[in-house]
């Protein structure tokens, strides 16, 4: 077994918006008829020993749904392995804001069942985030970093494969570029405005809350953990 340290992965996210939008009552049926099941994007995972840096691919085709849609996408997700923290580049109303925190710690449950995913063998694993939430996770011990899309880390190998049911959203691996691919230099992203300090903070939140009702204001940490979640 040939296990590797450097290597590029394309994951496939898939999106049943149709499902989402059944109960949607701005949307004629007739137009949610002729929308497709899914909304599906590809994304980019590079990763070396150390770090890895997850975006979408340039110039992604969203297929039928692309009326509905915008393709242009500067989330980026940056994770050091080394030193337990991430750096994250994210769009909010039109502008890059660059967020850091540490790497979450979830609580998985390792299953016995067994997947096939882009040429590895997988082996699935359960855990639960924002309280009541189940992802479903297939990892492979043959490619040693414990990443995976999303931000989700912590298994014994690579998250090759994803599935949040609630958010009727799947990451499946499609290819892993491994042969003959160098150590890659990875870099976390720099371009965005800085939440550094407690004052730039602050002026993120208001951007973000500025159509919230005033009557029932959220919570900071409500705000941060909503801003950290899922990424792309």
């Amino acid at each position: 077994m040939v296990f590797i340290k450097s290597a590029k992965i394309t994951f496939e996210k898939k999106v049943n918006i149709k499902e989402g939008l059944a109960n949607n009552q701005w949307l004629s049926d007739e137009v949610k008829e002729k929308m497709g099941k899914y909304r599906t994007t590809n994304l980019e995972y590079s990763f070396n020993d150390s770090a890895s840096i997850y975006r979408a691919k340039p110039k992604e085709s969203l297929g039928d749904n692309a009326f509905f849609f915008s393709s242009d996408n500067t989330d980026e997700l940056f994770t050091d392995f080394t030193k337990s923290n991430r750096v994250k580049r994210k769009s909010i109303m039109g502008d890059d804001f660059i967020l850091k925190d540490s790497i979450p710690r979830l609580k998985w449950k390792i299953m016995h069942d067994l997947r096939k995913i882009a040429g590895y063998e997988c082996r699935k694993a359960i855990a639960t985030i924002n309280d009541t939430v189940t992802v479903v996770a297939f990892y492979t011990d043959e490619i040693l970093l414990k990443g995976g899309p999303e931000g989700f880390t912590g298994l014994p190998g690579m998250i090759l494969g994803l599935a949040i049911p609630r958010y009727r959203t799947t990451w499946f691996a499609t290819k892993v570029e491994a042969k003959n691919v160098p150590i890659l230099n990875i870099a976390p992203p720099t371009k965005g405005k800085r939440t550094d300090t407690e004052k730039d903070f602050k002026k993120l939140f208001d951007l973000y809350t500025r159509y919230d009702d005033k009557k029932s204001p959220r919570k900071i940490e409500d705000v941060k953990k909503e801003l950290y979640s899922l990424f792309l």
